[in-house]
């Protein structure tokens, strides 16, 4: 085995592994909410082509910084599967495809919707931040940026992304995502590549704080103390008076 396919094997082997069981054994059960998220999001793509469409989509999915925080929240759930009207949408629904499949086999559904939620969130409550920061602070935003819609489901998939290398031991894959949008940042200066950066930052701490809890909590199990009855398969007390009799036996 070359060298290059012993790293493939490292980098990706838990992880292919992991997806190519979860399909073998549930089919496209394994996938039931990626599928469903990649038809709403070619549905509300398809409605915003048109004009009774985009005001609908827009008045339920369409984020901006701009917007009472409210209702900005009550709009992000939606705006997860809102893609950008001036991008090719099979690039989004490719997106969501692989990378929400994929996630939703590693991490279950409910996780999956969790840190895809967790990400966007960071996004939306980054661009208020940067606003208010204003240009000329390095996380800060221009005001035009207020009037510009959050970036559907890119940012939730960037987050997706990263927890799920980092979890399965691809921290090469990992790097290179966090790596590739700061280059976005870095080439195009724009309101998507801040709040992706943004999106990698909350996930990266909520997996840091899973970690650290895990670490905390097999620690309190090797901690624990042993029970006097430990190993005889007795409750304490009855273990105690056995080991009695045995003592009053040999006397």
């Amino acid at each position: 085995m070359t060298v290059a396919a012993r790293w493939v094997r490292a980098e990706w082997g838990p992880l292919y592994g992991t997806v190519r069981e979860g399909l073998a054994g549930r089919r496209a059960g394994a996938v039931a909410m990626t599928l469903g998220a990649v038809c709403l999001t070619g549905v509300l793509h398809v409605a915003q082509q048109w004009p009774w469409g985009m005001r609908g989509v827009r008045d339920l999915g369409a984020v901006r910084a701009e917007d009472p925080l409210w209702l900005a929240l009550l709009r992000t759930p939606l705006s997860l599967f809102v893609p950008a009207p001036d991008l090719p949408v099979w690039g989004a629904l490719v997106q969501v495809l692989l990378v929400f499949g994929i996630a939703e086999i590693c991490l279950g559904r409910w996780r999956t919707l969790a840190v895809a939620y967790a990400a966007t969130l960071a996004g939306t409550l980054y661009a208020r931040v940067g606003i208010a920061l204003g240009p000329g602070h390095p996380l800060g935003l221009p005001a035009s940026d207020a009037r510009v819609v959050d970036t559907g489901p890119s940012a939730a998939v960037v987050g997706l992304a990263v927890v799920v290398a980092l979890r399965y031991g691809a921290r090469v894959t990992a790097g290179a995502v966090a790596l590739a949008m700061v280059v976005e940042v870095l080439v195009k200066e724009n309101l998507a590549g801040k709040e992706h950066l943004a999106a990698i930052a909350a996930v990266l701490v909520l997996y840091a704080l899973r970690g650290t809890r895990q670490r905390h909590a097999r620690c309190g199990v090797r901690q624990r103390p042993r029970s006097s009855g430990a190993g005889s398969g007795l409750p304490p007390s009855q273990s105690s008076s056995a080991r009695r009799g045995r003592a009053q036996r040999r006397s």
